[in-house]
């Protein structure tokens, strides 16, 4: 992603100037924040936002903000254009096996897979990345790496062919690891962090009691133990991070998990709410007004811990909507645009070969768009299956459409959208999850507290690209 971006100021204009929302003019929605002293003011199309004084805001809609708006609006569309619609995809997330030690409540590929499922002999995950190598020296800038992820499944289940395809590609691509934790021993993790391979672990709970619930094994036993001997293999290394996914077993123990991850010293952490493509995962959700609640909580704690410490606990997820805001496209993560980055940004790889939009779409036969091992990747991109998801646009969706807040949250996720609510133009499963968490963010940015949710050295490569004081 470009790291440019655009940090609006809070506003105090004075009341002189033409009015707005007359139909010749921006459309500018004021929303409340839940702050004493501000209301933020947007420009939901092109994503620009001011926080004004709620004593100051009839004068700022008929100051200078609209004045000065127009004429950086259209540098503003543009940058949301290319971001929406002009990115090529770097990153694949690898799915170099099928199988899984694990059975949890909530995952996303079919038990069937996951149980019988097949591995991608050590030869066919070189000759992918060989291929995959080629094809990104057409799109990545000359002296960017592409990323590749192994994901799951469970990707240290066939980790003789990922350790192989890392040793041999190492200087070719920027490699990571998302696994349960459960087979990262001394071996494990010695290689993986000489090569500098980012580490995400599965945990949901600071207790067995509670993370057991829904992530354990083909016999019923909890991995809670195992889990938190790899924190401890990990620890001191800067690459690796924590994964907690919320569910109705855990929320009320989100704040409780903060003060666990923070304790054993974990870089980051990005704590997702569920997916609910699959049916299984239906039965462990949340209502959005709960989730959100205890969410939020968890957030506040990890500013405590950090003006109380010195160090920081970034919730990915969240960091990444915060920097939606701040600036655009300097985010990381691409759940949150609609576009999402799925098939457009990056893509998943079957075991097979078989080329997925997204690793949520995997078991969705209908999103298989086409095989690495037969077919052109660039044409394989612009397949229906791709199409489907790259294609799905805030602007087809009731209500998304007339959301204020419509590109900071991109109505996640297409594949729960799909097979949960009938169709791409249907929202996911969690609107007013992100709707509380935007409202959050900007109260954040209000109070002057940016820099306790985002990690250290974030503005680097950002500049101010509007200021009104």
């Amino acid at each position: 992603m470009a790291s440019s971006g655009r940090i609006p100021q809070r506003l105090a204009a004075p009341s002189r100037g033409r009015f707005v929302n007359t139909g010749n003019g921006p459309t500018f929605q004021p929303i409340a924040i839940g702050h004493q002293d501000y209301v933020a003011v947007l420009e939901s199309d092109t994503a620009f936002w001011a926080l004004v004084r709620r004593d100051r805001l009839a004068d700022a809609l008929s100051g200078e903000l609209p004045s000065t708006y127009r004429k950086a609006a259209p540098k503003f569309a543009a940058e949301m254009r290319q971001l929406r619609f002009g990115l090529k995809p770097s990153a694949v997330y690898f799915n170099p096996t099928e199988r899984c030690n694990l059975d949890c409540t909530y995952c996303y590929i079919p038990r069937k897979m996951r149980h019988g499922g097949q591995h991608m002999p050590a030869e066919k995950l070189i000759e992918a990345l060989g291929i995959l190598k080629r094809y990104f020296r057409t799109t990545m800038p000359r002296g960017s790496l592409p990323q590749i992820i192994f994901h799951g499944a469970e990707p240290m289940l066939n980790r003789e062919a990922v350790f192989a395809g890392i040793e041999e590609f190492h200087k070719d691509f920027r490699f990571g690891v998302q696994t349960n934790a459960t087979l990262l021993d001394d071996h494990a993790v010695e290689f993986l962090t000489s090569r500098n391979v980012s580490v995400g672990v599965s945990l949901d709970a600071p207790t067995a009691l509670v993370a057991d619930r829904t992530r354990k094994s083909w016999d019923g036993q909890g991995v809670y133990r195992k889990v938190l001997d790899a924190m401890d293999r990990l620890k001191g290394y800067h690459g690796w991070s924590v994964i907690c996914t919320i569910s109705t077993e855990n929320l009320r123990h989100l704040v409780r998990l903060v003060d666990f991850l923070h304790s054993r010293e974990a870089p980051m952490c990005l704590m997702n709410i569920l997916r609910c493509t699959l049916r299984p995962s239906r039965g462990v959700k949340p209502d959005d007004t709960t989730a959100a609640g205890h969410f939020l909580q968890a957030l506040d704690r990890t500013c405590e811990l950090y003006r109380r410490t010195g160090r920081k606990l970034p919730v990915g997820n969240f960091a990444n909507i915060l920097l939606a805001i701040i600036a655009p496209t300097a985010r990381r993560l691409m759940c949150d645009i609609s576009p999402c980055g799925g098939g457009r940004c990056f893509f998943a790889l079957a075991p097979d070969g078989g080329m997925f939009p997204c690793s949520e779409f995997i078991g969705l036969e209908q999103f298989h768009g086409g095989n690495l091992f037969t077919d052109d990747i660039a044409a394989v991109l612009e397949t229906d299956p791709f199409k489907l998801v790259t294609g799905r646009k805030v602007e087809d969706i009731e209500p998304c459409n007339r959301c204020a807040i419509r590109h900071f949250c991109g109505s996640p996720c297409p594949a729960e959208a799909h097979e949960m609510n009938g169709g791409m133009n249907r929202t996911g499963a969690f609107c007013e999850f992100y709707e509380k968490q935007v409202r959050y963010a900007f109260r954040v940015i209000a109070d002057e507290k940016v820099d306790a949710y985002l990690w250290d050295g974030w503005r680097e490569g950002t500049k101010d690209s509007f200021r009104l004081a």
